[in-house]
């Protein structure tokens, strides 16, 4: 998989239940999320409330609980649940073959699209 999809590496690198960051130069950072139930997900490292590490949250089946305040981000749409409100852009992301791909354009065309992440296991 190669051209509109960036290889970011092997499935293995992200225990599950677990969340990477990745820098992105002249962007947001990212987190990648791989969810007790196998899935993975990308969205920007940046809860919408206080821009808290995303990445350092509990994850609890496709939520993520922000580490200063305890909101919880979607991570399937990026959105706040509950009463408060919000969004944090997602990233399409694939796996294939035991490696994530993310989308090329989301990742490096000045942002990430406020689109559903797409994962395949």
């Amino acid at each position: 998989m190669t051209g509109d999809w960036l290889d970011i590496g092997p499935v293995g690198q992200i225990e599950a239940g677990t969340a990477r960051t990745l820098p992105v130069e002249g962007a947001q950072e990212l987190a990648i999320f791989h969810t007790l139930r196998g899935e993975f997900f990308a969205i920007v490292n940046a809860c919408p409330h206080k821009k808290g590490p995303l990445s350092q949250g509990i994850v609890h089946g496709d939520v993520v609980t922000c580490p200063l305040h305890n909101w919880n981000i979607s991570l399937r749409d990026g959105r706040a649940l509950g009463d408060d409100e919000g969004c944090v852009p997602t990233i399409p992301l694939r796996v294939d073959a035991g490696r994530i791909y993310l989308l090329r354009a989301a990742v490096l065309g000045g942002g990430a699209e406020a689109a559903p992440a797409e994962a395949e296991v």
